[in-house]
């Protein structure tokens, strides 16, 4: 049987589960099965590259299944191309083969996989999060600390009373946001929130599609925010709205940054570069965020991090490709592109 076994997905499928996937590295986002094939097959490159690796986040479940799912949270490497390390992809699916057979569902598989190199932890907000939105995909209960979170942003128990606030109720309650008033909860308070809420809760946000009406809310909050030049609000304010479907909105807040002072931060570089990185198939508003990047001296290197990060994904390479080219550029970015050629 496992002269067959090529891939993940047919490791899986031979096993008798249902299973799905999806990357937990930039946003979490569902892969398609059809597209997760092909990136196996290596006929694409992985989407959301990250530091050289796919985070992969793959859920699984017998056909009779009664407790919530399986999960392996996967660290894979890509080549110079972002495309699968396919002998890695391999060592793996052969690891789990060794330890666990073809029975990778039950109490006997619990724990075989705990040394597996290509496994590891997600930080305690990605894993509140994807746990989060599993609940709401399989219409399981929300966790115990929703209804605290729920009350708290119906401005029932004072805004001052957010010690008590869990992070999995924080991300239980973004992933909820289109049940009963939550929405609306949210836009009443959210220029109120306390910085020990609003924070963490933006983190959470970055892995919602939220509607057009919430994001125009979050952007007008947005551009208050860089008025003021208050960095930390800014951040939040992108970061919340960074999920939405409304890409025009992220990229007029991605500009109302990069042409403000603001837009020396290198907080807010990193935040866009990792956040709103669709937003930067637009050739002057690349120009311009690496531009920023390339004047800022306070971090050692920050021009050559977001350089690689950004030429990684596959639908911004040719853009990023392309500014090695460019005419139009100052002589602050023209040396920090020779620098590159240097290393």
């Amino acid at each position: 049987m496992t002269a067959q076994i090529t891939t993940l997905g047919e490791l899986l499928t031979s096993a008798g589960t249902q299973w799905r996937a999806y990357d937990i590295g930039r946003r979490i986002t569902k892969i398609d099965k059809k597209q997760f094939a092909q990136i196996e097959t290596t006929q694409v490159p992985y989407p959301y590259p990250l530091a050289g690796h796919a985070l992969l986040a793959i859920q699984f479940w017998d056909n009779q299944a009664t407790q919530d799912p399986y999960v392996w949270f996967l660290k894979l490497p890509l080549d110079e191309q972002s495309k699968l390390v396919a002998a890695s992809r391999d060592h793996f699916a052969s690891m789990v083969i060794d330890a666990l057979g073809t029975q990778l569902t039950g109490e006997a598989a619990q724990g075989k996989l705990d040394n597996n190199p290509y496994v590891y932890a997600p930080n305690a907000n990605k894993l509140a999060a994807f746990n989060a939105l599993l609940k709401t995909e399989l219409k399981r209960p929300a966790s115990q600390y929703y209804e605290y979170a729920e009350l708290y942003f119906a401005q029932k128990l004072g805004l001052d009373q957010w010690q008590n606030l869990a992070v999995q109720g924080l991300a239980d309650f973004a992933m909820r946001l289109e049940h009963g008033s939550n929405r609306d909860n949210l836009k009443a308070c959210w220029s109120h929130l306390p910085a020990q809420v609003q924070s963490p809760l933006a983190a959470m946000l970055e892995h919602v599609a939220i509607g057009v009406e919430l994001t125009e809310h979050l952007l007008s909050g947005l551009k208050t925010a860089v008025e003021s030049e208050d960095l930390a609000a800014s951040i939040n304010h992108l970061r919340a709205l960074s999920g939405s479907h409304s890409l025009g909105l992220i990229a007029e807040a991605v500009d109302t940054i990069l042409d403000s002072p603001l837009a020396a931060q290198a907080d807010l570089q990193l935040t866009i570069t990792g956040r709103c990185w669709e937003t930067l198939t637009d050739s002057p508003r690349l120009i311009k965020l690496m531009d920023s990047a390339a004047h800022n001296t306070e971090v050692d290197g920050l021009f050559e991090s977001i350089f690689a990060d950004l030429v990684a994904i596959p639908t911004l390479r040719p853009h990023v490709l392309a500014l090695l080219r460019t005419e139009n550029r100052s002589e602050t970015l023209s040396k920090a592109i020779g620098r590159l050629f240097k290393r």
